[in-house]
C-alpha cells in the first residue's frame, strides 16, 4: 500500500494539458478534481478498492469515492463502476460485489451510469475502481486549498478508526485477544464509519468550514501537511487533544508504533476541517447530534511552521506519514 511520493506525483502530472474549463487540475493532496459545465462545478473524484473484506467490498467502493465528492461540498449523484478480477473467478464473486454497490448507491441516492467487468491474466484479487461525481455552484465548493489562518482543525473520528476495524474484520482472533471479545466484534461492526459523506455535506450547508479532507492513507498527519501546503498556511496541533482510542493505544504498544505512526495511521472517513473559529460551538453541537464527537486539535497559522506541541514543548510536526496499516493488518506482532 502506497501512492507515489509528491515529487514523483509530480512528474506524472507534468503532461496534463492545462485545459480553460478545469478549475480544479490533478494536484496532489486534492482528492477530487472540478471541471465546468454551464454555470455548475462538476466534482470529479476516482478510488480503487482491493483487499478489503469481501462481505463490505461494494459498499466501501462506492463510499470510498462519494466521501471524496462530498469533502468539496458536493452531492454524489453518479458513478461508474469497474470490477476486474483473476481469469478463474467465478461469476458470483462480481454478483455479489456489485449488489452491495448498488445497495450502497442507493443509500445515497446515487445513479450508477455505466462501467466495466472482466476477468485477465495478471491479476491475484478482485479490484474494483468507482468514479463519483456531481455538481455544485461555484460559491458552494470547498477545496483543501482554503483554509485560512486562525481556522480551527477539526477531527470528526478516533485517529486510526478505519486501522482498528478492519483489524478487527481481518485478524479476528488476535483482535479478540488484543480488544477482548465484545469490543473486537464492536469494531468489526463499525464499517460505516469509514465513509463521511453525512457529515461532510452538513458541514459544507452549514457555511462553517473553510477547508476539508478525509485521513485517508497517511493517516492525520497526511491529511495536516496537504492542507497546509495547499493553502500556503501553517498549524499548531496539541497532541494531547487527539482523539485516540484505548484500541488503537493497544495497537501501537503490541506493534511498537511511535507517537509519528499513530498519527500516520490510515483513518478512512475521518473528515479534518478548517472551521471558522466563530462557528466552532455550532459546529461541535452538529457533530453531536449526528453521534459523532468533535475534537479541535489545534489551529491554522499565517506562519508556514508546522507545529506539534506534546507535553508543553513544541516539536515539528512530523512532515512525512509512515503510515502502519499493512504492518497491523499483517498481524505480525
Amino acid at each position: 500500500m502506497g501512492k507515489l511520493a509528491s515529487e514523483e506525483l509530480q512528474k506524472l502530472l507534468a503532461c496534463i494539458r492545462k485545459n480553460p474549463q478545469v478549475i480544479v487540475p490533478p494536484l496532489a493532496g486534492y482528492d477530487a478534481g472540478v471541471h465546468l459545465i454551464d454555470a455548475k462545478c462538476v466534482v470529479v473524484s476516482t478510488d480503487p478498492c482491493i483487499g478489503v473484506p469481501e462481505e463490505w467490498f461494494g459498499w466501501l467502493l462506492i463510499n470510498y469515492a462519494a466521501s471524496d465528492v462530498a469533502l468539496f461540498g458536493t452531492k454524489p449523484e453518479f458513478c461508474t463502476i469497474t470490477l476486474l478480477a483473476p481469469l478463474a473467478t467465478e461469476p458470483q464473486v462480481f454478483h455479489s460485489a456489485m449488489k452491495q454497490a448498488c445497495a450502497a448507491a442507493d443509500e445515497l441516492s446515487m445513479a450508477i451510469v455505466t462501467g466495466h467487468t472482466g476477468t485477465y491474466s495478471g491479476l491475484s484479487a478482485l479490484v474494483g475502481v468507482c468514479t463519483a461525481y456531481g455538481t455544485v455552484l461555484p460559491e458552494k465548493l470547498i477545496t483543501p486549498g482554503n483554509a485560512k489562518p486562525g481556522d480551527d482543525i477539526l477531527c470528526t473520528k478516533p485517529v486510526g478508526l478505519e486501522t482498528a476495524v478492519n483489524f478487527s474484520l481481518t485478524r479476528k482472533a488476535l483482535a479478540r485477544k488484543l480488544f477482548g471479545a465484545e469490543r473486537a466484534e464492536e469494531l468489526a461492526g463499525l464499517v460505516p464509519m469509514q465513509s463521511c459523506v453525512r457529515e461532510a455535506l452538513q458541514l459544507a450547508e452549514s457555511g462553517c468550514v473553510h477547508a476539508m479532507h478525509d485521513a485517508t492513507e497517511g493517516g492525520l498527519a497526511a491529511a495536516l501537511n496537504e492542507v497546509a501546503e495547499a493553502s500556503a498556511v501553517g498549524f499548531t496541533i496539541e497532541f494531547e487533544k487527539l482523539p485516540i482510542s484505548p484500541e488503537v493505544r493497544t495497537l501501537q504498544k503490541s506493534f511498537k508504533l511511535t507517537d509519528e505512526e499513530v498519527l500516520s495511521t490510515s483513518s478512512t472517513g475521518t473528515v479534518l476541517a478548517a472551521v471558522k473559529p466563530e462557528d466552532k460551538d455550532r459546529v461541535a453541537e452538529m457533530m453531536r447530534r449526528i453521534g459523532l464527537t468533535a475534537s479541535f486539535l489545534g489551529d491554522f497559522t499565517e506562519s508556514k511552521r508546522r507545529i506539534l506541541v506534546r507535553d508543553k514543548s513544541e516539536t515539528p510536526f512530523p512532515t512525512g506519514a509512515d503510515d502502519p496499516y499493512s504492518r497491523i493488518l499483517s498481524g505480525k506482532v
